[in-house]
């Protein structure tokens, strides 16, 4: 299958109610066929991997092409200027955190860039860094320094747009989760700073306000 032919698929897959759904998540850029991500995975497992129509789908800023284009995507092959074009092309934070989870965390060059990423005045790029950043407070937290990043989120979380906030929270909970020498100081910041304390919860999961969300998973690992 081509392009236009599976943008055609993707648009006969469309549903009404997952496009007000999108819109109400923040969809505001690009085109929007509705399609749910179980027939997304669907297509993306009978074209199987095919990075060169990854890109091409990708480039369609078609919300539903990138779902598919990130599933069949094949990360190692991207260079940094090719990945961080992907990042910073981004125009829906649904689709970021795909990127982030499927292409960016995967390839293999991402600590040369997360710094740098971290700063960038592009909220997505930004997003990304900070998401990294969590990562390794989870598994290599050697290459952080922590008091530094516990500053920097101290200082600006609060204020920073809601596309970074997001990460930053998690890097800030990840901190409190997996290294104990750090988790008083970062169950005060987040006590201090308070954001998504007021975040509404469904019932059974679990609030991405800081404190509630450290002391809950410190509380199952201890139990």
């Amino acid at each position: 299958m081509g392009v236009e032919e599976i943008i055609k698929e993707l648009e006969s897959l469309g549903e009404e109610k997952v496009r007000k759904h999108y819109i109400k998540a923040g969809f505001k850029k690009g085109t929007l066929f509705g399609v749910k991500l179980g027939s997304i995975r669907k297509l993306a497992k009978k074209l199987k991997t095919n990075h060169e129509l990854s890109i091409a789908l990708w480039n369609t800023e078609n919300v539903d092409a990138r779902f598919l284009s990130i599933l069949i995507m094949e990360p190692e092959k991207l260079s940094l200027e090719e990945l961080e074009y992907i990042v910073s092309s981004t125009n829906f934070v649904r689709v970021a955190d795909w990127v982030n989870s499927y292409v960016v965390k995967p390839h293999p060059k991402n600590g040369v860039v997360r710094e740098k990423w971290m700063v960038s005045s592009n909220l997505m790029l930004a997003r990304a860094g900070w998401n990294l950043t969590a990562i390794k407070a989870r598994v290599e937290p050697t290459v952080l320094n922590i008091p530094e990043i516990l500053e920097t989120i101290y200082k600006q979380m609060k204020n920073a747009p809601e596309e970074v906030k997001w990460t930053m929270n998690i890097a800030l909970a990840y901190i409190g989760i997996y290294l104990p020498n750090y988790r008083k100081k970062a169950l005060a910041i987040g006590e201090e700073l308070g954001v998504y304390r007021d975040y509404p919860v469904p019932k059974g999961c679990t609030s991405p306000f800081m404190p509630e969300w450290v002391n809950e998973m410190v509380r199952r690992e201890n139990s």
